[in-house]
């Protein structure tokens, strides 16, 4: 259970989901910007925000 912690709460398809955006950022994206406003930085302090929210609720309950 060594990945179970990056995709604690996250469906199946929201993993899917943000693994082609990802990719669409990295071939398609921006040369280069700062860490604020770089796409896939944004993309995992989302993904980190919504793991984290889904912990908290799993605590709470």
């Amino acid at each position: 259970m060594a990945g179970k912690g990056r995709n604690e709460g996250l469906s199946v398809g929201y993993r899917i989901a943000y693994g082609v955006k990802y990719v669409g950022w990295h071939l398609f994206g921006p040369a280069q910007l700062t860490e604020a406003a770089d796409p896939h930085m944004r993309l995992k302090r989302a993904r980190a925000a919504k793991v984290e929210a889904a912990r908290a609720a799993r605590r709470d309950a």
